[in-house]
C-alpha cells in the first residue's frame, strides 16, 4: 500500500483517499469543520489546511505576503507557502506533509479560528454544545489568544424553529453546510440552504417547507458547534455530566450502531447518537432510533403480577414463578407452546429455546408489524432481533404468532409461556388466548398481550442489561448494559432458567458468562463475540453514498 509521511508518520493511504481521510483512517485529527467522512468536501473552513512539501524537480507554491517587523517598526514583504486544504488534497506516494510541525500553518489556523469567533456570541454557558464543540476545543489547541475585535457583532435570528425536532441558532453558525450537505446527499431533499455573504449568512428552510422527515436529527448531530439543536435535548444536560455506553439500536432490523448518553446519578438515559460502523449504518441513525431512549421508562412492567378472575395482583418474583410453574406442571407434554420474540435479545432467545427442547414445545415467534422502510437504513422489518431468534431455535421450525392462535383454536394448545408482549395482532385475535389454561409471559413493556397473561415477569429492558441482536443481514453485535434494571425486573434468561429450575429442568444458567458460552458453542454464528467491535475509525467512503444495512463491528 502507497504512503505518504504526516509530521514524520507514515501514513498508508488508498488510491482517490485525501491526506484527511487517511489520516482519519489512522486515528489522527486534522482539525476541521466542514469536512464529514460521509458527505462530500466543501471546503469552506480552511481549518484544514497543510504545508505539502514539493516534491522532486517541483517548486514549492510562495504567496508574497506583508509580516510585521518589530525592529523597524513597520509592515515588510515576505513569502510563505501556498496552504493546502487537507480535504481536498489527494494523498499520493512520497508526499510529505506537515501539520502541527509546520509555523506556517499553526499561524493560519490560530487566524482561521479567530475569524470564525469574530462574531460568535459567548453561550458557552447556556448552550448544548458546550463540552463538545469544535470552537471550544480548537480555540484551545489552536488560537489561545483573547479576541481582538471590540465593535458590537453581528446580531442574527436566535431559536429559529426550523421543524418538530430541530431548533437554529444564526448567531452560532459557522456556515460549514454539513447540516446542507446531509438533506441534500443523505436524505435526497434540498431542505436547507444558505442566504447571504460575509457575515450575514444563515441557515435557512426552503420557502413553503420545514425540517421534517426521518432524518432530522442527523443535521443536529453534524453540526460542530451549537447552531441546531434537537428540541428534545435542548437545555436537558451537559454532556460532561452524561456517561456514552456503546449499544445497539432496538428499532429496527437493520442494528444500527449507537452510544447511549446516560446520566449516572439519575440514572436516566438522556439521548442516542449514531457510533461510526462503516459497514452497517455508516455515521447515521434515523429519527426513530436516535428517540428509542424515550422508551426505557415508558410502559414498564416493573413488578410482577397475577391474574385474579377479572384483576391483576401485584406479587414478588419469587412467588409469581411458584405460581407459574404449579400452573404448567399440570400442562400435558406436548400441549404447551412456547413463544420467542423477534424484540428479545439473542441470549434471552437461546434460554427459551432450551427450555422449549427439553419439555418438548414447539415454537413460535412474536414481532411487531412491519412500518415504513427507505433505501438509507429503516428496515421495513422494526423488530431488531426476528434473524437471531430464528438462529437459535438450531433448525426447528418457528411458527408465526397467526400459528400459534390457529393451534389454539385447533384445541392444540393448553398453555402458552413466552417472551414480550409486543405483537402484530389486534384485540379480536387475540380472544382465543382464553381458551388456554396458563399464560406465561416474561415482558420488559406493557403490551396487547399483557392483559391476557396469567402470570407476568418484568423482564429488565435493552437499556438495563448486555446482550445481542443479529441483524438482517445476519451479523451478530453486541449491545452493554447501560442503567440498573428498574423496579423488581431482572434479565428474562435469568427468569426463564429459573421457572424451568422451579419447574424441575436441567437450566443450571445463574450467569450471563454461562448463557454466552452455550450459545457459542450451540449457536456459534449468533455470538457476537466472534468478531471484535468496530468502535476504531474505519476506512471513509472516497464520495458519499447511500449507507449499507450490509455488515457489523
Amino acid at each position: 500500500m502507497p504512503t505518504f509521511k504526516l509530521d514524520d508518520i507514515e501514513i498508508p493511504f488508498e488510491k482517490g483517499e485525501t491526506i484527511i481521510q487517511a489520516a482519519h483512517r489512522q486515528g489522527i485529527e486534522i482539525p476541521h469543520y466542514c469536512w464529514h467522512p460521509g458527505l462530500s468536501v466543501a471546503a469552506n473552513c480552511r481549518m484544514c489546511l497543510v504545508e505539502i512539501e514539493p516534491g522532486p524537480g517541483q517548486r514549492a507554491m510562495m504567496l508574497d505576503v506583508l509580516k510585521w517587523d518589530a525592529a523597524k517598526n513597520d509592515y515588510v514583504v515576505d513569502r510563505k507557502p501556498k496552504l493546502q486544504p487537507a480535504c481536498q488534497q489527494m494523498a499520493a506516494e512520497g508526499m510529505v506533509v506537515r501539520s502541527e510541525n509546520s509555523h506556517f500553518v499553526k499561524d493560519a489556523r490560530a487566524h482561521v479560528q479567530e475569524f470564525l469567533l469574530v462574531n460568535h456570541p459567548v453561550d458557552c454557558p447556556i448552550c448544548d454544545q458546550a463540552g463538545e464543540c469544535r470552537l471550544q476545543d480548537y480555540y484551545l489547541s489552536e488560537q489561545h489568544t483573547p479576541k481582538r475585535m471590540l465593535d458590537e457583532p453581528v446580531h442574527k435570528p436566535k431559536a429559529t424553529v426550523f421543524g418538530d425536532t430541530i431548533v437554529y441558532d444564526a448567531e452560532r453558525c459557522i456556515a460549514c453546510t454539513r447540516c446542507i450537505r446531509v438533506c441534500d446527499e443523505l436524505v435526497g431533499d434540498h431542505m436547507l440552504d444558505l442566504r447571504e455573504r460575509g457575515n450575514r449568512f444563515e441557515v435557512v428552510v426552503a420557502p413553503g417547507r420545514k425540517l421534517e422527515g426521518d432524518y432530522t436529527l442527523m443535521t443536529e448531530h453534524v453540526c460542530p458547534v451549537g447552531a441546531l439543536t434537537s428540541s428534545h435535548f435542548r437545555f436537558k444536560a451537559r454532556v460532561w455530566t452524561l456517561k456514552e455506553i456503546p449499544s445497539i439500536c432496538p428499532g429496527c432490523a437493520t442494528g444500527c450502531n449507537m452510544y447511549i448518553d446516560v446520566d449516572l446519578r439519575e440514572l436516566r438515559a438522556y439521548r442516542n447518537r449514531p457510533r461510526d460502523n462503516e459497514h452497517v449504518n455508516k455515521f447515521w441513525m434515523c429519527d426513530d432510533g436516535m428517540m428509542t431512549y424515550l422508551r426505557e421508562s415508558e410502559g414498564r412492567v416493573l413488578k410482577a403480577s397475577v391474574r385474579k378472575e377479572s384483576s391483576r395482583e401485584e406479587t414478588t418474583v419469587e412467588a409469581a414463578l411458584e405460581r407459574a410453574a404449579s400452573g404448567l406442571k399440570g400442562v400435558q407434554k406436548g400441549w404447551l407452546a412456547v413463544l420467542l420474540s423477534a424484540q428479545a435479545s439473542t441470549e434471552d432467545n437461546f434460554v427459551m429455546v432450551e427450555f422449549a427442547r427439553q419439555l418438548g414445545a414447539p415454537l413460535y415467534l412474536s414481532a411487531k408489524g412491519p412500518w415504513k422502510g427507505d433505501e438509507i437504513l429503516r428496515n421495513v422489518d422494526q423488530n431488531p432481533n426476528r434473524a437471531g431468534a430464528v438462529a437459535v431455535a438450531n433448525n426447528a421450525k418457528v411458527g408465526s404468532l397467526k400459528d400459534l392462535l390457529h393451534a389454539i383454536s385447533a384445541g392444540q394448545v393448553q398453555a402458552v409461556v413466552g417472551l414480550g408482549t409486543d405483537i402484530d395482532a389486534d384485540a379480536e385475535s387475540l380472544a382465543v388466548l382464553s381458551r388456554v389454561s396458563e399464560v406465561v409471559l416474561i415482558a420488559a413493556h406493557d403490551g396487547p398481550l399483557a392483559a391476557r397473561a396469567s402470570v407476568l415477569l418484568p423482564a429488565a429492558s435493552t437499556f438495563e442489561v448486555t446482550g445481542s441482536f443479529m441483524n438482517v443481514k445476519g451479523i451478530a453485535q453486541e449491545f452493554r448494559k447501560a442503567l440498573p434494571p428498574k423496579g423488581d425486573a431482572v434479565p428474562a434468561w435469568d427468569l426463564v432458567a429459573r421457572l424451568g429450575r422451579a419447574m424441575e429442568l436441567d437450566l443450571k444458567y445463574r450467569k450471563f458468562k454461562e448463557v454466552r458460552a452455550a450459545l457459542a458453542v450451540l449457536t456459534p454464528a449468533a455470538n457476537p463475540e466472534r468478531v471484535p467491535a468496530a468502535d476504531a475509525p474505519s476506512t471513509p467512503p472516497a464520495a458519499p453514498t447511500t449507507p449499507s444495512t450490509a455488515t457489523n463491528p
